[in-house]
């Protein structure tokens, strides 16, 4: 679409946090922008849809991931070009963190458009918070690799002095676990956080010694994990 002076239509591309556990946390600006926006692109659309239906949000929607988001930018650009506006969505979260989306905003803004962000939950500095570990410097390392590089970046981790956010899946949690010992010590102050602002909610704060033994004497082992780290040479 070209505008009276021959320029390419500006549209924005939205990016929009939705809940992590608890849908109240689901801003009205982000219903209302979702409800406006041409397309919205999902992490998920099944996921999404259960979202989108519970707000009585009709907008047509298409998939985003990280299996197809080389072809989708392109897609999603060809959209915001056409002079009509999008919005993009994760699972849950902020999209750009620990996702493709920074991608889409890379390319809209190459193309000349606007980007919105709509804030919102977040589980990284959700747990941080709560972790009760120091918040005025942290780093955020999202999944650790689960092959190659993992042992050379758990060697550099641990000898950060900021607080560390990691996520994990509930499987490999134990790995985790083990991985901290060998190479911070039993003694290192951690938390783990699990379904965060769900109803079963948790987070437990202790050295990785005491929440290790904590979480093999469980049966089982279910939920989003946030893992925060306290900083090489902290102390309480």
């Amino acid at each position: 679409m070209l505008n009276f002076s021959g320029k390419k239509s500006v549209s924005t591309l939205y990016i929009v946090a939705t809940p992590i556990g608890n849908l109240n946390d689901f801003s009205p600006r982000a219903v209302e922008i979702l409800k406006e926006v041409a397309y919205i692109a999902c992490e998920d659309t099944r996921t999404s849809g259960k979202l989108l239906k519970h707000f009585l949000i009709n907008t047509q929607t298409f998939a985003f991931h990280q299996h197809n988001e080389h072809r989708k930018v392109d897609h999603l650009v060809n959209i915001l070009d056409a002079g009509q506006n999008v919005a993009l969505i994760s699972d849950a979260g902020m999209p750009g963190i620990s996702d493709p989306g920074f991608l889409a905003v890379r390319a809209a803004r190459e193309a000349g458009h606007t980007i919105s962000v709509i804030p919102g939950p977040d589980a990284a500095t959700t747990a941080l918070v709560a972790s009760g570990l120091p918040s005025d410097r942290y780093c955020f390392e999202g999944f650790l690799p689960h092959k190659k590089g993992r042992q050379k970046k758990l060697g550099i981790l641990a000898e950060e002095e900021r607080t560390i956010i990691l996520y994990e899946s509930p499987n490999r949690l134990l790995k985790l676990l083990t991985e901290l010992e060998t190479y911070m010590g039993n003694d290192r102050l951690i938390a783990v956080a699990r379904e965060l602002t769900k109803t079963f909610e948790e987070v437990l704060k202790g050295t990785v010694a005491e929440l290790k033994a904590e979480f093999e004497s469980r049966d089982s082992i279910k939920g989003e994990i946030v893992v925060v780290i306290s900083g090489n040479g902290y102390t309480e």
